[in-house]
């Protein structure tokens, strides 16, 4: 990828299903090392827009590049290895250890490959992001013993081990608690200055769970593009108001946005 080339780059896409347009004229750019959050109501777009950006599926129309390939000229499964994406609704066969669950990152699986062996490097990088998520002591630990928060650091660590480009988190606070959500941004935050070229797209429903480094912002609402651009100057009360239809008081604290019903007075 050559220097100023977009990382991810959507132009005038549109996704039709069954007669409906889920996207509309959509133009997303996301440069290196920028932090994008998708935002909107249920229905609005937001998944669909970040299948494409995982090289999950083509558009009805438009273009869609992902680290400079260009989707329908490349094939699709070797463009993934090169793409983090973190699903708190990951599925496995078997009752993996956190190792084994961030090593599975390499082969693209959702369980281990029979017959693949990692390199004593794979496994010693491994276990380096696994404790670059707090989870050094939880190496055997099996999935079914891990918290909500322990499952989505270590799928954090999943996704780098590819030393991917391009990072894609699907609504990563989804089921944690207060505690748990504030420990995943700060390891958020912190991988995001540790790993300053690569970018991320974040797809959820609160502006309470976006991290602070937070770039910039994309609202959508009905499949189209409300408002998009850096982070302070889309999320405002204004904006995000008519995004969701509801009248919104937007605040922003040490970094954190939170929102709340607007009273009137």
């Amino acid at each position: 990828m050559t220097d100023g080339m977009a990382v991810l780059a959507v132009t005038d896409v549109r996704v039709t299903r069954q007669g409906r347009d889920l996207l509309h004229d959509v133009t997303l750019r996301v440069g290196a090392g920028q932090h994008w959050a998708l935002i909107g109501p249920n229905g609005a777009g937001k998944t669909t827009l970040l299948s494409l950006c995982g090289a999950l599926g083509h558009p009805s129309a438009g273009t869609v590049e992902v680290l400079g390939r260009r989707l329908g000229r490349v094939d699709l499964r070797e463009l993934r290895q090169h793409i983090g994406h973190v699903d708190p609704r990951h599925r496995m066969l078997a009752d993996n250890s956190v190792l084994d669950v961030v090593l599975t990152g390499i082969t693209g699986s959702s369980d281990p490959v029979p017959r693949w062996r990692p390199s004593t490097e794979q496994v010693a990088r491994a276990r380096d992001l696994a404790g670059s998520v707090g989870l050094e002591a939880r190496l055997e630990a099996r999935w079914s013993v891990l918290s909500q928060g322990e499952r989505g650091r270590a799928l954090i660590a999943r996704a780098l081990i590819g030393e991917p480009a391009l990072l894609l988190l699907d609504e990563p606070a989804t089921g944690l608690d207060v505690a748990a959500r504030e420990h995943l941004l700060d390891v958020i935050d912190e991988l995001r200055e540790n790993h300053p070229d690569v970018a991320s797209v974040t797809v959820t429903h609160h502006l309470e769970d976006l991290p602070s480094s937070t770039t910039h912002a994309m609202l959508l609402r009905d499949g189209r593009v409300f408002a998009q651009g850096p982070a302070d100057d889309v999320l405002t009360s204004e904006l995000v108001s008519g995004a969701f239809a509801h009248p919104l008081t937007i605040e922003r604290a040490e970094g954190r946005w939170l929102a709340r019903t607007r009273r009137s007075t």
